[in-house]
């Protein structure tokens, strides 16, 4: 502390040194130096036109006028010399700014650190910090007692109407003397959760996640994890992390679980994971995503913690009132909104890269804009950059047939068929010839949104 405290004053002390020299030298400024030279340089002008009168070489009338050039010169050199010293400051007076100078760069040097610096917190590199993060991580309570904690602080929760109530009390009084029950536990938690007992929504889900045993996915591991870290006040225990790592291990894509290890990531003080795992989610979308509200609610924080610029977050897309607007346009103005749009994507995929699904809306954004010469350039471009990526290069190739590029060689997908109910999944393709917005592109590869969204209480009840 003191060689910090000892090096800072140094630095503010030579920051001052050339402003309190400046203001201390007492003739670096003194206008009689220069006017001791004039008059020298006058008097020996004056010699010299005697000399010249004396040889015979300069006329007696020009050297009559000579001399009194010089003399009115001199004159007017002595009268400045004379002024000047009304014009000088005093030496106390100097001396005074030099000291209210200095004591201003130290003194407010030192009161700027006490208002924005931390005194006393010792030095703590990267390296550091990590250690900690990883100490605070193997050290973070279990979930039991932070269950307590939450359900201590926790208001009370209304209670369900008398039919209900007597519903769910048969439902655990047969589960009691038939634990087995698949079925059973399944609605119980689901309707255990709709209460907001999210300690008993999670028991009953392990129990579900037990039974499954082997064929248990990714939406039943997922809402376990979910409700324990609910029940635990939006906390993440490392049991409920352990649930999550056996959710990326069925499903690695799951948006939900995504979103957790980031949140866990946030609370043992990484900010950086945090910020490159909902960074990316929010780049694949898709926007409506249950866990898009919440990361973006806590990303410009996380943004800031792990040293990222706020103009690095993905922006958001436009909301139902932008949609409403845009459909209020001309058509002219609609067409240079989207080629604007469109000019955006095009520059933050060329200075910063992107996913594949981002190009691949580019190539089919340029192939509705009646822009084929562009579409192509960004088609040669993407599968340049994707070649090691058969799934990548399939789907810049269906983007490429989409705009209508007869170079889109490479596999291209059939359309896509829907669920077995007949109701679309969102995936077929669109003509070419009339799509309802030039940068949908090409969807994205990505879990559909139902049971692997987080759910709105985890949207509300993050913790973060």
């Amino acid at each position: 502390m003191i060689l910090f405290w000892t090096i800072a004053l140094g630095l503010a002390a030579l920051t001052a040194l050339p402003l309190v020299a400046a203001l201390v030298r007492a003739r670096a400024t003194d206008p009689g130096d220069g006017a001791d030279g004039d008059v020298a340089l006058y008097r020996a002008q004056q010699d010299e036109v005697a000399r010249d009168v004396a040889r015979g070489t300069l006329d007696p009338t020009e050297a009559t006028r000579l001399r009194t050039e010089i003399a009115r010169r001199l004159l007017a050199v002595d009268a400045q010399h004379r002024a000047a010293p009304a014009s000088r400051a005093p030496v106390l007076a100097r001396r005074a700014a030099a000291a209210a100078a200095g004591a201003t760069v130290l003194g407010g040097s030192v009161a700027l650190y006490l208002w924005l610096g931390a005194p006393g917190y010792a030095d703590l590199p990267l390296d550091g910090r990590i250690a900690q993060a990883e100490e605070a991580r193997a050290a973070r309570p279990l979930q039991a007692p932070a269950e307590a904690q939450a359900a201590a602080a926790r208001p009370p929760r209304t209670a369900p109407d008398p039919d209900t109530a007597l519903l769910m009390q048969r439902l655990r009084d047969t589960l009691a003397s038939r634990p087995d029950d698949l079925r059973g536990n399944v609605l119980l938690a689901r309707n255990e959760a709709r209460l907001g007992d999210f300690a008993a929504a999670a028991r009953a889900q392990a129990r579900v996640v037990a039974l499954r045993g082997a064929g248990v996915d990714a939406a039943d591991l997922g809402d376990l994890a979910e409700w324990m870290i609910l029940a635990a006040g939006g906390y993440v225990s490392p049991e409920a992390e352990a649930v999550m790592d056996r959710t990326l291990a069925v499903a690695p894509a799951d948006g939900r679980a995504r979103y957790y290890k980031g949140l866990a990531a946030v609370q043992v003080g990484r900010p950086d994971k945090a910020y490159a795992i909902w960074e990316a989610l929010l780049r694949e979308g898709p926007s409506d995503a249950s866990w898009v509200a919440p990361i973006r609610a806590q990303i410009p924080r996380v943004a800031a913690l792990a040293g990222m610029p706020q103009d690095a977050i993905p922006p958001a897309e436009p909301d139902a009132a932008a949609v409403a607007a845009a459909a209020a346009m001309s058509p002219e103005d609609r067409a240079a909104m989207v080629a604007e749009m469109v000019a955006g994507l095009s520059n933050r995929l060329a200075t910063e890269g992107g996913p594949v699904e981002e190009w691949a809306r580019l190539v089919a954004a340029y192939g509705v804009l009646g822009q084929p010469d562009r579409a192509a350039a960004i088609w040669q471009e993407g599968r340049a950059r994707f070649a090691g990526d058969p799934d990548a290069v399939r789907l810049l190739a269906n983007a490429a047939a989409r705009a209508g590029l007869p170079a889109a060689d490479g596999p291209v997908d059939p359309p896509a068929i829907g669920p077995a109910d007949g109701a679309s999944d969102g995936s077929a393709d669109e003509p070419a010839d009339e799509p309802s917005d030039p940068l949908a592109g090409e969807p994205a590869d990505t879990p559909a949104d139902g049971p692997n969204e987080p759910s709105d209480e985890a949207a509300a009840g993050d913790g973060g």
